[in-house]
């Protein structure tokens, strides 16, 4: 109830109140003068590098106002690991299905040679 009343007190909006990544971003405005460099991005062209767009940041409820290039930056990086990581799991659950099958467990169910060929398959989509 509290934290109600001083809302209404303060009466502010989201938009007056400058996020602590806006207020660096104009900070760092002043200081850039002329663009030296015109930059050319492989995924987003020529791009307006002040252009801004919304992230959500990896495992958190956080958003941050980022410029586009700065946001598919860090999703590309992000897909990178996450590429990394599922190559790294199917390889774990090929090796576990290889040995389960080479043991006889799943004799009874599936033949050992149906569970070889299935792990000897290649993890690239065609």
């Amino acid at each position: 109830e509290a934290l109600t009343a001083l809302r209404k007190r303060a009466k502010t909006t989201k938009t007056s109140v400058p996020t602590p990544f806006e207020i660096i971003m104009k900070g760092l405005e002043g200081t850039s003068g002329k663009q030296l460099v015109k930059e050319i991005c492989p995924t987003c062209g020529d791009h307006d590098p002040k252009e801004d767009t919304w992230l959500m940041f990896p495992g958190s409820d956080i958003f941050a106002r980022v410029p586009f290039h700065v946001a598919h930056t860090v999703l590309d990086k992000d897909q990178e690991r996450l590429d990394y990581d599922t190559k790294k799991l199917q390889s774990f659950v090929k090796e576990k299905s290889f040995v389960i099958s080479e043991k006889g467990a799943l004799a009874d169910r599936i033949s050992p040679g149906i569970v070889k060929s299935l792990v000897s398959l290649t993890d690239k989509p065609k």
